[in-house]
């Protein structure tokens, strides 16, 4: 039986809305950190693959954490881990951005942790970090759990766009490109590896988190075109997979052009930009079938909508 167009289209609708609730709830069971999910990524470089991936850079005199988890409980344990690999006496600490599952656990850290962070997501850290956490508090009792009494402390070294950590035998560069998932994303190139953290800027098969205004395709797709010519021997991405490849610059920048070209062309044809993100959602959850987070994709729409004249 063949049914009416308008009927169809209520169908797809329902099911974008169905696939959508669905990853959300997925989402809520968000793992605790766990040591036996320690990979070693390269000479120099681990990760704690989980919510999110932590990576954990060694030197002869210091070490380096990239990201906390989900409160003081996660953060312990991410402790314990990078003081069981630590070679030097020194620890320091930063953040891909500001997000609650990449901040929360500061206070687990000793206290004479070196706190390292961009000046720009210190600034959007203090506008917005409350919000996030109770957001994240709404999601799961566990989260609510994670999350009492949250502290954070000012930041030891704040620096503007670059700068070098000497760990010992290993450089790690922490620089700013612009903005993307956020107005503040930090990458980290462990240089003498070549193992890049691009945050949430390169993921496998996870449709792009763009949440609000701050949030730029044109900056994403910026940043990408200045990461592949880095062409980093490995990719430690902020969730999903938690080691991969080059290859995954390119095949997010071609989802973003995707992505620009489909919702440039709704906004040409005045369609509104709700009814364009529900369209989108539809198309691409056939068009990229294994890719998670589909929810994510009417956001996308609106900042294509806002960033294309």
């Amino acid at each position: 039986m063949t049914l009416p167009k308008h009927v169809s289209c209520a169908i797809a609708v329902f099911m974008v809305i169905l696939g959508a609730t669905a990853v959300a709830k997925s989402q809520l069971a968000q793992p605790l950190v766990s040591e036996d999910t320690l990979k070693q990524a390269s000479e120099h470089v681990y990760v704690l693959a989980g919510f999110p991936n932590i990576g954990i850079v060694v030197g002869s005199r210091g070490t380096l954490v990239i990201d906390t988890g989900l409160g003081e409980r996660n953060g312990a344990t991410v402790v314990r881990v990078a003081q069981k690999l630590a070679k030097g006496p020194r620890l320091y600490l930063t953040n891909t951005h500001y997000h609650s599952e990449h901040t929360a656990g500061e206070q687990a850290f000793p206290p004479d942790t070196i706190l390292v962070r961009l000046a720009l997501q210190q600034q959007e850290m203090n506008q917005r970090v409350g919000e996030h956490l109770n957001a994240f508090r709404g999601m799961s009792a566990q989260n609510r759990d994670l999350l009492q009494e949250v502290k954070f402390r000012s930041a030891d070294i704040l620096f503007d766009r670059e700068m070098k950590l000497d760990l010992g035998g290993v450089t790690t560069r922490l620089f700013y490109l612009g903005p993307a998932h956020t107005k503040a994303d930090m990458l980290i190139l462990v240089q003498e590896d070549s193992v890049l953290f691009p945050g949430d800027i390169v993921q496998q098969k996870i449709f792009p988190i763009m949440p609000n205004e701050d949030s730029s395709v044109k900056g994403w797709l910026a940043i990408l075109e200045q990461l592949k010519t880095l062409s980093p021997r490995v990719i430690i991405p902020d969730h999903g997979t938690a080691v991969t490849d080059v290859s995954e610059i390119g095949n997010e920048r071609a989802y973003l052009l995707d992505l620009q070209t489909r919702a440039s062309a709704l906004k040409r044809q005045a369609v509104p930009v709700d009814d364009a993100g529900k369209q989108v959602a539809v198309e691409f959850q056939t068009k990229y079938p294994d890719w998670q987070g589909s929810v994510y994709i009417p956001n996308e729409v609106k900042r294509v909508y806002e960033q294309t004249q």
